[in-house]
């Protein structure tokens, strides 16, 4: 009995936690744009225009990202400015969960079946490795090695911290521009 009244409410906070994390990834996907070169060369290769969306499935929460050209995105929220070039969609709630509350490996996540990519692969691939170093810059280490598929060797820890520091900072100032906005 306890169970069946616990269980909406596990729901609702996962559901909050996905919604929550998907507007800070979003926001750090634009500031780590601007902070790492290695990034820039990443999502360089990208088309101009390029929207990349990351969702739960069939109408849940979602990010859309930008690239508007020399490696930068731009951040849209969870509304698209026209129909997205590349889909990375969680089946489920849970699923999603698990990924970003680093529990999962996004590439174990995807070879469990848990997510599916509507485009063109090698995108999904070059937004992963993206994502991947973004987790790398923002989480301790201990974590972010629990989260990647690889921790880069060449990230040191005053590069992790200058970066990490500058990331958050940008993601507070976008958050905080967006609530004068509104």
């Amino acid at each position: 009995m306890l169970t069946k009244r616990i269980q909406p409410m596990i729901f609702q906070a996962r559901r909050l936690y996905v919604e929550v994390m998907f507007q800070v990834m979003g926001r750090a996907l634009q500031a780590v744009s601007e902070v790492d070169k290695t990034v820039n060369k990443e999502a360089a290769a990208l088309p101009d225009g390029f929207l990349f969306e990351m969702m739960v499935m069939p109408d849940g929460a979602r990010l859309i990202v930008e690239h508007t050209g020399l490696g930068r995105f731009k951040y849209h929220g969870d509304s698209a400015p026209r129909p997205v070039d590349l889909s990375i969609q969680f089946k489920h709630i849970a699923h999603a969960f698990l990924v970003l509350s680093f529990q999962e490996k996004t590439s174990v996540a995807f070879a469990n079946d848990r997510m599916l990519v509507d485009g063109d692969i090698s995108y999904a691939v070059r937004m992963t490795r993206v994502l991947n170093r973004l987790e790398s810059f923002i989480l301790p280490k201990l974590i972010a090695e629990r989260a990647v598929k690889e921790y880069p060797a060449d990230l040191g820890l005053p590069e992790k911290l200058i970066s990490a520091a500058r990331i958050y900072l940008k993601v507070a100032t976008n958050f905080v521009e967006t609530v004068r906005a509104s």
